[in-house]
């Protein structure tokens, strides 16, 4: 549920604000309003992001196939920034939601003193925290 409570906020806010320029008048500026909102909780949320599986299986399949595995978190900024920045060789990867699966934290809690830091990208069972966008997208198999 936790996943769901900033984009649940902002579209509560957006309509929120939508209800009262629409009593004012100005029923335009309300859609455009709620729009802007909508968008922003879709950006917020779990669905821009390829599907999450657990720790356990991402570690499994990435000593098999040597993809790294992204530890990642909804509402995250710099989780979206690198997500954004792969494009869909974001697919290439093998992604964690750690606030679906305790192992998860648990393994970025470990790389990170003990600190839930995302994203933390984890190549060849050495972890790196937070790292440049370009350095995951060489990282990547198939990459160019």
């Amino acid at each position: 549920m936790r996943v769901w409570t900033l984009p649940m906020l902002l579209v509560l806010c957006g309509a929120g604000l939508a209800t009262g320029l629409t009593l004012r008048g100005s029923p335009g500026a309300a859609a455009a309003i709620l729009l802007v909102f909508v968008l922003l909780a879709g950006v917020n949320s779990a669905l821009v992001f390829p599907r999450s599986i657990g720790a356990l299986e991402a570690q499994r399949r990435s000593a098999a196939d040597g993809r790294p595995v992204v530890y990642w978190r909804p509402g995250c900024a710099y989780c979206l920034r690198l997500r954004t920045r792969l494009g869909r060789s974001a697919r290439r990867a093998h992604w964690v939601d750690i606030w679906r699966d305790p192992a998860g934290a648990a393994v970025v809690r470990e790389a990170n003193d003990g600190n839930e830091t995302v994203p933390t990208v984890v190549v060849a069972g050495r972890p790196h925290t937070n790292p440049d966008p370009a350095w995951v997208r060489e990282q990547l198999p198939g990459a160019v």
